[in-house]
């Protein structure tokens, strides 16, 4: 009996990983290593903004191939990176999304720019896509996508996956045009969510205000004669590749340079994207609480925050930095002595393999978002720990990473008794709950890796 041949998948995404644009050694871990796999495995395209402005909009595609994968990237007018991605993607669905209402602009003319943008993609796109390809689009500056590729008559199967959280229906009816938005998300044939609760959050807006059939143990949505899948798939990180990492020369350099400096006192770290959804200024007051608590461990632990900047044309972020400056400089002016600060703030990225040096040398990781659709810091810290000696990791409630990894210290990161008892907690912790802790959450990892996570969503769209 003859073999099935392999569909070629086609991704669509705001930005698209090209490899000879990623300087830095491993940078092809993760979410573009496990595309990039999946697109030799297949063949196929990976098409989506190149990040860079233009004029006016051609709609010219830049096709490129590297080491087995093709990639097209296409510019976009000024007008519209500001509509599209500063305005609609970024200052309005992703504070909607992290339940920051506050933080949340409802712009007419940022929706039409989205909407524009979404037309433009499909338009570029939809030459592209060939009988029985695959289509995988991605995340929520994509969100009506699919119902576009569907008008311009494409009919493959067409999968979702939304990256971040998905706020419940009290919150997601704030958004002008919501019925309109979820009905264009329904054009496609499989959406995947993070965890159960993002999924059960939007069945739970398609039965109550679209009205439609849904099957909660299915996750089948039935709508105007079209159906639906609708599953929690929960990424993983590349175990293999952060682990090779781990064992490189400039992981061991990293690992004794955070010693060296430590200077005999306990290292605890935080890696987080300069964004008010990952609670660090949350965080500082969780460790200030701690050093108020506990004035005589100042010379116990030092807490390294790396923050590299991110979307800093949007205001809100401005905001957040300069908060982290003026609560950093507050505990330091408060704690420091001549030879010891307890807060180290960074403002720069590192390499991969740096920061498996960094995790491995801190015996804590604090990993606190206020709201995070997976959070694959949390993942990357166990991969790399010492089996025999292996640190704790402090995880907020309110990550998608704590439905799988319920062996971590979890805590309410709004507190900061609760984070200053669990920073106690884990300095404290004895090496056999260390361990007893380690062992059970690195087989989620290792075992729930993205390769697990890329293989079973491309599975289920292709059946």
């Amino acid at each position: 009996m003859e073999e099935c041949p392999i569909a070629r998948i086609v991704v669509i995404s705001n930005r698209v990983a090209v490899p000879k644009a990623r300087g830095v050694a491993g940078a092809q871990g993760g979410l573009a290593g496990a595309l990039n796999s999946a697109l030799k495995e297949h063949g196929g395209i990976w098409f989506g903004w190149s990040g860079a402005a233009c004029e006016e909009f051609t709609g010219q595609i830049d096709l490129q191939r590297h080491d087995g994968v093709t990639t097209a990237t296409i510019d976009l007018p000024e007008q519209d990176v500001e509509e599209y991605y500063n305005g609609y993607a970024n200052s309005t669905l992703w504070p909607l999304f992290h339940y920051r209402l506050d933080l949340t602009e409802y712009e007419r003319q940022t929706g039409m720019g989205y909407e524009r943008v979404n037309e433009r993609l499909a338009g570029s796109v939809g030459p592209l896509i060939e009988d029985g390809d695959l289509v995988w689009v991605h995340d929520y500056h994509l969100l009506p996508l699919g119902e576009r590729l569907r008008a311009r008559g494409i009919d493959n199967r067409i999968g979702f996956f939304l990256h971040t959280p998905w706020p419940p229906t009290n919150l997601f009816v704030s958004l002008p045009f919501h019925e309109r938005l979820v009905r264009t998300m329904l054009a496609y044939d499989l959406i995947g969510f993070q965890t159960e609760t993002w999924l059960e959050s939007f069945l739970h807006y398609c039965r109550k205000e679209l009205g439609a059939e849904v099957d909660e143990a299915s996750g089948r949505i039935s709508f105007e004669g079209h159906e639906t899948l609708a599953r929690a798939y929960p990424i993983g990180i590349d175990f293999d590749h952060v682990t090779a990492q781990a064992n490189t020369e400039a992981a061991r350099e990293a690992e004794e340079r955070l010693r060296d400096s430590a200077r005999g006192r306990t290292a605890a770290i935080g890696v987080d994207r300069l964004d008010y959804s990952k609670g660090l200024p949350e965080r500082i007051d969780g460790i200030g609480r701690f050093f108020d608590t506990y004035p005589d461990r100042v010379r116990d632990l030092v807490y390294i925050q790396i923050a590299p900047t991110s979307r800093e044309d949007v205001d809100s972020y401005q905001d957040i930095r300069n908060m982290l400056e003026q609560k950093t400089g507050q505990i330091n002016g408060a704690r420091s002595e001549f030879d010891i600060a307890p807060i180290r703030y960074v403002n720069r990225g590192y390499s991969l393999a740096e920061l498996c040096g960094f995790y491995r040398a801190s015996k804590i990781a604090l990993v606190t978002p206020l709201r995070d659709g997976m959070n694959l810091v949390a993942k990357e810290y166990i991969a790399v720990q010492d089996p025999e000696d292996p640190g704790v990791l402090v995880l907020s409630r309110f990550a998608g990473a704590a439905q799988q990894m319920d062996e971590a210290v979890l805590v309410n990161p709004h507190s900061p008794d609760d984070l200053a008892r669990a920073i106690h907690t884990a300095l404290d912790m004895p090496l056999e709950e260390r361990k007893r802790r380690y062992e059970a959450l690195i087989k989620t990892v290792r075992d729930e890796n993205i390769q697990h996570w890329t293989k079973t969503f491309v599975s289920d769209l292709e059946a």
